[in-house]
């Protein structure tokens, strides 16, 4: 694998900031110039891999929308399942699910009940951690499931929102990797 370093410039030379989407004052990080380019694309599925082999994971699991397009690759990369979780009412048959709140209001998220066994440990792969708040749903959601948590890895860490801190005790010690701190 590329050197720390290296990738590190490689991923934010391909990230775009965007002002003021998608309100006034927000400034968007838009990966899309990222998954463009096959080298920067192929480098960030190598480290997130490399990671779920690390801890052990059996599983993969992507968060809606931008996790899929993460997630998926990487299981692949590391020879392991994939499972969605996706917005409530998505999935088809049976389903658990996980509410939990927004800022204003609430949301919930399901997995496939059968998606995710007792044996399995599972690493979380999304593009943004921000506030936390959907990461800790999906950590609730993949132990009710009877799952172990394995880590939860992201590209891109908000800092400044501090999700980190808000997901250390849901992690219960699994370890949190952000390939970007900004």
């Amino acid at each position: 694998m590329t050197e720390l370093t290296d990738i590190t410039g490689l991923l934010l030379s391909r990230i775009r900031d965007v002002p003021d989407h998608p309100e006034p004052g927000v400034v968007f990080k838009d990966i899309t110039p990222l998954l463009a380019d096959p080298v920067a694309f192929a480098a960030l599925t190598d480290a997130l891999a490399e990671f779920a082999e690390g801890v052990g994971a059996t599983k993969v699991v992507g968060l809606e929308a931008r996790g899929f397009i993460l997630g998926a690759p990487v299981a692949l990369r590391a020879g392991l399942g994939f499972v969605p979780v996706r917005k409530a009412g998505k999935l088809p048959g049976a389903t658990l699910g996980q509410a939990y709140d927004l800022e204003y209001g609430s949301a919930e998220i399901e997995v496939h009940a059968e998606d995710l066994t007792p044996g399995d440990r599972v690493l979380v792969v999304d593009d943004v951690l921000a506030t936390g708040g959907t990461a800790e749903a999906s950590l609730r959601l993949i132990r009710r499931a009877g799952a172990q948590v394995a880590g939860l890895a992201v590209l891109m860490e908000l800092g400044f929102l501090g999700g980190r801190a808000k997901l250390e005790p849901a992690l219960a010690g699994a370890p949190l990797r952000s390939l970007l701190t900004v």
